[in-house]
């Protein structure tokens, strides 16, 4: 089984801190993309590539026993590419090639170019679907790989992830982890207004998950909840992320709704960074 070392622990907030650098600068640059749904996603990131959670070798990105990540909520592609770079699957430098015409780094992940990326999503709700079918494949293998399934709020008003959720809860697939990046917000409005989820964590109990719902910027919860999963046999588990969508530049979290998909201004990109602070 890979296994990467994991950061200090004093060394996260740092790390966290490039991630929404790399997102701010990549997305400024080519002019497009979805810095927001990305810097919101940022320290759920963080302590799964770096606290000793998912385990991982870039020298080998096929590794039959590698745990998987699937990023369903593909349009955060720059969060993913953010912290793949610094996981070492590729030059950081290359983040400055973001949806340019012949690059890997395509505006939504695809796994068929980029090594480190598991599955190629954009088309929402369908992301645990594809961690399900992975970790039905591990539990046939006797594997002891895991998955973990980022999806955002939005998307998790589909049918599709709700049979997903029905189906993993049904058999008690426990090497399963689903975090649901729950900012608030989706393309068109506030979550709330378009589908309401809540009681979000109640319902996903009721589908035969453990659930429970953190707060998705604070480094210790994070690294509680992932701890929490990895010990929680018989279940699958689901973490509900209360985040901003936006994180860390307040032009961005004063107007979620305004900015999605939207890159900042290049006149707005050194504010933003000041704000973000740590020189990459």
């Amino acid at each position: 089984m890979p296994q990467t070392r994991p950061a200090e622990r004093s060394e996260l907030p740092g790390i966290a801190q490039r991630l929404r650098r790399h997102i701010v600068t990549s997305t400024t640059a080519a002019g497009s993309g979805h810095p927001s749904t990305s810097l919101s996603m940022v320290e759920l990131l963080t302590v799964l590539y770096f606290g000793g959670v998912l385990r991982y070798d870039p020298s080998d990105p096929q590794d039959p026993h590698r745990d998987r990540f699937i990023l369903s909520k593909g349009h955060g592609a720059p969060g993913l590419y953010a912290v793949l770079a610094e996981a070492g699957y590729f030059p950081t430098e290359e983040l400055s090639t973001l949806r340019r015409l012949g690059s890997p780094l395509e505006g939504h992940p695809n796994m068929c170019r980029l090594p480190g990326v598991e599955a190629s999503t954009g088309s929402l709700g369908q992301g645990l679907s594809i961690g399900l079918g992975h970790a039905l494949a591990g539990r046939l293998d006797g594997s002891g790989y895991r998955v973990y399934v980022m999806l955002g709020d939005g998307e998790s008003e589909e049918g599709q992830v709700w049979e997903a959720f029905m189906y993993a809860g049904n058999h008690g697939l426990d090497n399963l982890t689903a975090i649901i990046d729950h900012n608030g917000y989706q393309q068109t409005d506030a979550v709330d207004q378009v589908q309401p989820l809540e009681p979000l964590t109640e319902k996903l109990a009721s589908f035969g998950w453990a659930a429970r719902t953190i707060d998705g910027h604070s480094l210790d919860e994070v690294i509680e909840a992932f701890e929490w999963a990895r010990t929680t046999k018989g279940r699958p588990q689901a973490i509900v992320a209360r985040t901003t969508k936006g994180k860390g530049v307040s032009l961005l979290e004063s107007a979620p709704g305004k900015w999605h998909g939207k890159p900042l201004p290049p006149d707005e990109e050194a504010k933003a960074l000041e704000e973000i602070g740590a020189a990459i």
